[in-house]
């Protein structure tokens, strides 16, 4: 690798040269590695043109998932989210057993495999609510019980969170047609201070248009004061796990 002593500073290719900079001065290295079209047709490269479809779906279905969880993950303070969901969203793709290598795809590998994913690595639901949580499933509606309990008990209050809200969120996606929609509904903003009574929160499955579906609860704390809310550290406690999974091709 070639380091620049000269007067003259450049940045970005030159011919086969691509200059750049670093924390240790100016550096330039000659373009190198296999021609695009070598890479694309060589017999010797099969494994590699495979590998490239298959990243390529799993990249395009990860976006779109991310792209129909974007009202939960930006209440989410975790900043390697997006590369985990790319991960597990391979695992499904990995588990696709009707293709053959290369052409194995995220819409027909075991969706059930997001099940019981937490989206904030550093806050997770089951560390953050402590009482037992049900589900219900009905061709019209995903629901979540939640039982009465005191917030001081069962719930992990950050520092400066007054108030708390639960949400639960059913997403769809279509990967064919790429299609996202989602619904949710929530209990409002509830004091960290006052009982909180039995209820239930239901998720309106004819809101919701797609082929592979996910449901999450959600705990957000806030602060409010003078009638306005304010985050807490940017979301750092709050947490989301996906409780449930379905699909219909």
């Amino acid at each position: 690798m070639a380091k620049q002593t000269g007067v003259i500073t450049l940045k970005g290719p030159i011919g086969r040269l691509s200059f750049y900079k670093t924390k240790d001065g100016y550096l330039a290295r000659e373009k190198g590695g296999v021609e695009k079209s070598r890479i694309m047709n060589d017999p010797r490269f099969a494994r590699t043109r495979e590998n490239i479809r298959e990243f390529t779906d799993n990249a395009n279905s990860s976006k779109l998932l991310r792209d129909a969880l974007r009202p939960v993950i930006s209440k989410i303070g975790d900043k390697r989210l997006n590369l985990r969901i790319t991960q597990v969203m391979m695992q499904v793709l990995k588990s696709d057993e009707s293709s053959v290598r290369g052409d194995r795809r995220v819409k027909l590998g075991n969706w059930d495999l997001l099940k019981d994913m937490e989206l904030n690595a550093g806050s997770s639901l089951s560390s953050t609510l402590f009482f037992d949580i049900q589900t219900a499933d009905s061709p019209s509606a995903w629901q979540v019980q939640i039982p009465a309990f005191v917030p001081g008990d069962m719930i992990a209050i950050p520092n400066g969170a007054t108030h708390y809200r639960l949400s639960a969120t059913g997403v769809a996606v279509d990967f064919d047609s790429g299609i996202r929609t989602v619904s949710a509904t929530g209990t409002g903003a509830l004091s960290v201070l006052e009982t909180s009574e039995a209820q239930s929160l239901s998720v309106d499955k004819g809101q919701l248009s797609g082929t592979h579906f996910v449901y999450l609860l959600t705990v957000e704390f806030i602060q409010i004061v003078n009638g306005v809310e304010y985050a807490i550290n940017n979301g750092a406690h709050n947490a989301a796990k996906i409780l449930d999974t379905s699909k219909t091709s």
